[in-house]
């Protein structure tokens, strides 16, 4: 393919670590040409200087943003930056006629109220919200293809999603019962806003709970997907976690079956997830008696997923490991690229995790 015939891509906030791993990712597909990338930190400096890996790679240098200039210069728009930015410019970008695929959560919930009360800001472009397809493949792929605005999904959300729906479809479980606890690498907090309790010293050789009872932001999002999955509002229990790893998130999910007096078998869940994901290639379903680890999956867009069933308590435990920063944000939004531009879906993130 001649570098004219590229596709052409800009990343809106870019020296954070979504919108770093997003532009090591993109110099690396073969069928992109990153054009564009804007930081207001570092703006005037080469990308390089923010992420040393990438010298050599490029000489792009970071600019502020301006929307005739992105939308000049790219085909697709990755917004990169924080809640409350994508909704500035995607009116803009997406008059110009460029595809966006936003990273933030500007665009996920589907109910104004629900994000300003969540977000504590109110929602600027309102009137976008039908517009923005949720980007999961998994559940979402034909609409993708048809889409021209992406509102990505969350990290947590994510793996809790891909544990869960296959159950959910099945009408085994009660979808009211659903109990979620996750716990993520430390990168998930962001590189600009890190405080104390995200120093080595607090964090190494330790684990901790946040956002308990309901408080995290992620919350309505699940809520909202998962309820999608099983066709009625729901509520659920999440737990977030702290880990002393850089990246990964291992979720495990607790729902009830509806029918205790005919309990399917571990091999009847076992097949209901194989069959769910034989054609997806990122989700691995894993045989009996193995568990995932976000070892095996750091560095990649892959999902293990593996299952455990206790006859006891009548309910169904779902395991599932994803690198934050890819699988959880920049390969995926990687993947709806693929989908939205036609290219084969795994094109620039068909590669396997880091070892050790």
């Amino acid at each position: 393919m001649t570098q004219s015939s590229l596709l052409k891509a800009g990343i809106v906030g870019v020296t954070g670590y979504g919108g770093g791993e997003l532009a090591r990712l993109l110099l690396a597909h073969p069928l992109v040409e990153l054009t564009y990338v804007t930081s207001n930190s570092s703006a005037g400096k080469k990308l390089s200087s923010s992420f040393a890996g990438m010298s050599k790679r490029t000489e792009l240098v970071c600019e502020p943003f301006d929307a005739a200039k992105a939308s000049a210069n790219c085909d697709v728009v990755f917004l990169a930056g924080e809640a409350g930015l994508a909704m500035k410019v995607a009116p803009q970008l997406l008059a110009a006629g460029r595809k966006i695929i936003d990273l933030s959560a500007d665009f996920r919930l589907q109910d104004v109220a629900a994000f300003e009360a969540w977000y504590k800001m109110p929602h600027g472009a309102q009137d976008l919200l039908p517009s923005a397809i949720y980007g999961l493949p998994e559940l979402f792929r034909e609409k993708i293809k048809d889409a021209s605005f992406i509102a990505n999904p969350g990290c947590y959300v994510t793996g809790a999603i891909l544990a869960l729906a296959p159950l959910l479809q099945s009408g085994l479980v009660d979808p009211q019962s659903l109990i979620i606890d996750s716990a993520s690498g430390v990168s998930g907090a962001g590189r600009s806003k890190f405080g104390p309790d995200t120093h080595f010293a607090e964090v190494n050789e330790s684990m901790r709970p946040y956002g308990a009872g309901g408080a995290h932001r992620h919350v309505p999002e699940m809520e909202q997907i998962l309820g999608q999955v099983v066709g009625e509002k729901l509520t659920l229990t999440f737990t977030p976690h702290l880990a002393p790893i850089t990246r990964g998130i291992l979720t495990t999910a607790y729902a009830n079956l509806k029918d205790k007096g005919a309990m399917p078998s571990f091999g009847d869940l076992q097949a209901l997830y194989e069959k769910a994901y034989a054609a997806e290639p990122f989700v691995t379903v894993l045989p009996e008696g193995a568990y995932p680890a976000t070892k095996h999956v750091a560095g990649s867009n892959a999902c293990h997923i593996s299952l455990a069933l206790d006859k006891r308590t009548g309910r169904v435990i779902v395991f599932s490991v994803i690198d934050n920063l890819i699988k959880g944000m920049t390969g995926q939004a990687i993947q709806n690229m693929n989908l939205m531009c036609g290219f084969p879906e795994t094109t620039g993130l068909d590669f396997a995790g880091l070892w050790p």
